[in-house]
């Protein structure tokens, strides 16, 4: 434990990206107890995966209000660890109204950049390295690994050869959807475009007279620059894993993605956007809906109040989503597709252009182009 802090919290952990409540299978201690680094705090469980929490320091259980059988969210605080049984614990503010974002992992530590992801041992290591945390990539849940890799880039010290340029953005992709973020970023003038990154285009090319910068191999020296903002121009509609890849990839180099939202879209102002989301031309989002990190709503689309959608969802031009749908993680949902009130689309499913989706549809499930869902053989 460090020595400057009395105490410091121990937080439940995210154990499945599109479940942000697990519940509390069993509880290893009682409040006041004496706990050594690796002793079991408590057993959580969600539907589709069971993890204990161990301790991570040596130290006393202080501020545990927990019972088994309870829901928790990912973020909230499960106890405190601190030097002393007698050490009070902070009075928490209040919630924020509203439902909690789909990416929050965990309400920000001292000193951690808001709505940056990190693990523990991550965390301890960043620090222990002197790694400055703005490098550190906002969405995506950062591990040891990463930190590691942004420590390599960086160098021993963790500080960037280049001044930061908070307004430098580079587009990674030179396709369609890339013209397409190339003329939402020039009008909403908040950010500059450095340049495009494309595996397959030469540096000598250009995107709308937006130049070619190299590929993914010039993302450490493009990060060396100073710029640290990417926008994944890879819409991943023939291939999801495509568009994720590119994520892991601006991620691991230490970039993040800003949330961009066409001027001409409307957004609800209880509606939560995470890092990463496009927002394109004529789009609407509903209130109190929820997008995960890297969702595409594009052009003309409709996504309706209470709708969750999960990490990396593609919403094409003029699907229609009505109040209350849920689509789990890397869907693909086609042009001008329709899914009703209520539906819950399984992760990794493909609904085809002019689809009508009436009822759930599973995991990895696909609805044909213009077929209507279920189907219905004619007796």
């Amino acid at each position: 434990m460090d020595s400057d802090n009395a105490a410091f919290p121990v937080l439940i952990p995210l154990l499945n990206p599109n479940e942000p409540e697990a519940r509390v299978a069993s509880l290893g201690v009682i409040a006041g107890q004496r706990v050594e680094k690796g002793d079991l705090l408590c057993t959580l469980e969600t539907t589709k995966s069971v993890a204990d929490v161990n301790a991570e320091a040596d130290g006393y259980v202080v501020g545990l209000k927990i019972v088994e059988g309870q829901l928790v969210s990912a973020g909230e605080v499960f106890c405190f660890l601190a030097d002393s049984p007698d050490w009070t614990p902070p009075v928490p503010e209040p919630p924020e109204s509203g439902k909690q974002s789909l990416t929050q992992a965990q309400e920000p530590a001292a000193g951690v950049p808001e709505g940056l992801r990190i693990t523990r041992p991550a965390l301890a290591l960043a620090r222990q390295e002197n790694l400055d945390l703005a490098r550190l990539p906002l969405g995506p849940l950062v591990t040891e690994k990463m930190v590691r890799e942004t420590m390599a880039i960086a160098g021993p010290t963790g500080q960037p050869a280049g001044e930061y340029d908070a307004s430098a953005l580079i587009i990674y992709g030179g396709g369609g959807h890339a013209k397409s973020l190339i003329d939402l970023v020039l009008l909403l003038g908040t950010y500059r475009i450095v340049g495009i990154l494309d595996d397959g285009l030469a540096p000598t090319e250009a995107v709308m007279d937006v130049p070619v910068l190299g590929g993914g191999d010039a993302l450490a020296e493009i990060f060396n620059r100073g710029i640290r903002l990417a926008a994944n121009a890879v819409g991943g509609i023939g291939n999801i894993l495509v568009r994720i890849r590119i994520f892991d990839r601006l991620a691991r180099a230490g970039f993040t993605c800003p949330t961009l939202v066409h001027p001409s879209a409307f957004v609800e102002p209880s509606a939560r956007l995470s890092a990463g989301t496009q927002i394109l031309p004529q789009a609407y989002v509903g209130s109190e809906a929820q997008l995960g990190f890297g969702v595409i709503v594009n052009t003309g689309a409709v996504v309706s109040h209470d709708c969750i959608l999960g990490d990396y969802v593609n919403v094409s031009p003029g699907a229609l989503l009505a109040g209350s749908v849920q689509i789990e993680r890397g869907v693909l949902i086609g042009m001008g597709a329709t899914i009703n009130l209520g539906v819950q689309v399984g992760a990794n499913a493909r609904i085809g252009n002019g689809a009508t989706v009436k009822e759930d549809v599973p995991t990895n499930g696909i609805v044909r182009a213009g077929a209507v869902w279920p189907h219905i053989e004619n007796k």
